[in-house]
């Protein structure tokens, strides 16, 4: 089969670049393959962080790409339409994250559909941070697909609430695969110099408002001093209000706050020299993040807030914080070190992972796109 991917990809930096660049292999591993880009994704004064772009020689997501879609100029909507119609594709992938970006995609989407069959993996249907933009374009894209794959029962509801009449299914997210092989814990935190017997847990990945971050932060103040948590992202927006929390004196010494994007790189020494990954999130899908402490066998201690309970295995591979109160948080993180679960839930974290891979999901939109 001939396939065009349409999505952000190389040198956009992000967890949806990663996403479309594992999801892109594994295609290729059984069909034909030409990736389209945004040749510009967001104007520089509507992205909220330092750059979009990954750094020189950042490049473990390199993927030759055609540069084509401008979200912001409708005349490059047809133009990439046009190209893509070009390769002649049985089939066009597309990858859908936020609404901004609705009007471009939905546009190629719907007059790509003429030729062949449109079938989109939608990261969110309703984000996380609204705005009155948010369902229109949505809405305008959503009903331009021929079918929609969402990547947890929580994305497929709210794709339900826009678009009742959608062909949907559910592809659960693999584990990321191209952050690097595991490093010992002990080399880790040599590395990042942690002492080597801390308590470690790891907040990762851009910091936003919905994540929840403060809540992790107060709760910190109240767990005892061999405990050290890594904060490692960078925060889009002001971040004043962490700095003034981290200067309480109880967290000076105990928190190391990264306000940074990490290359590919090094991502694997957080993961590695950590214990646990907390996701304090007010609101979510699912997270990515996830599917990196999954590589890592990282168990996770998560919100009881939209997809996320399905990103674990409740008391198996991580712990479901029921009320997202400091109170709630606090008693999960005590109980995950006091149990000692980890060595028991990293076991469990290998046997799903070995059931979870980017070729069965290349396979299964496959399968979806042959029978719509």
């Amino acid at each position: 089969m001939k396939i065009a991917y349409l999505s952000v990809f190389y040198p956009y930096r992000g967890g949806i670049a990663h996403f479309n660049y594992d999801l892109c292999k594994a295609f290729m591993m059984h069909h034909e393959v030409k990736v389209f880009n945004f040749s510009l994704q967001y104007p520089n004064f509507l992205f909220p962080g330092t750059t979009q772009y990954l750094e020189e020689g950042n490049d473990a997501t390199k993927i030759e790409n055609d540069r084509v879609l401008n979200s912001v100029n409708p005349l490059s909507y047809f133009s990439a339409a046009k190209a893509i119609k070009s390769y002649d594709p049985d089939l066009l992938v597309i990858g859908y994250w936020m609404p901004f970006v609705g009007p471009s995609l939905g546009t190629v989407a719907g007059l790509v559909r003429k030729k062949c069959k449109v079938v989109s993996v939608v990261h969110n249907a309703i984000p996380h941070e609204t705005k009155i933009i948010d369902k229109p374009f949505t809405k305008y894209f959503l009903k331009r697909n021929s079918g929609l794959i969402a990547l947890s029962k929580a994305v497929e509801d709210d794709i339900k609430k826009l678009h009742p009449t959608a062909k949907t299914t559910v592809v659960k997210h693999p584990d990321y695969t191209h952050f690097g092989d595991p490093i010992s814990k002990e080399e880790a935190r040599r590395i990042l110099d942690i002492p080597q017997e801390d308590k470690v847990l790891l907040f990762f990945g851009i910091i936003r408002e919905y994540k929840g971050l403060k809540l992790l932060l107060e709760t910190m103040k109240e767990l005892p001093e061999d405990y050290t948590l890594l904060c490692v992202g960078e925060v889009y927006g002001d971040d004043t209000e962490y700095r003034e929390i981290l200067k309480h004196p109880s967290l000076t010494k105990r928190v190391r706050f990264i306000n940074d994007y990490v290359p590919d790189s090094e991502v694997k020494n957080y993961f590695c020299a950590s214990d646990v990954n907390i996701l304090p999130y007010k609101s979510a899908t699912q997270s990515g993040i996830s599917f990196i402490a999954n590589q890592f066998n990282l168990p996770l201690i998560v919100t009881d807030v939209g997809g996320l309970r399905e990103c674990i295995v409740e008391g198996k591979t991580g712990l479901l914080v029921k009320e997202r109160t400091q109170e709630n948080l606090k008693a999960s993180i005590l109980e995950y070190f006091e149990k000692g679960y980890m060595e028991s839930f990293v076991a469990n974290m290998q046997a799903e992972k070995d059931e979870n891979s980017w070729e069965n999901m290349g396979k299964k939109i496959v399968e979806f796109a042959k029978n719509l």
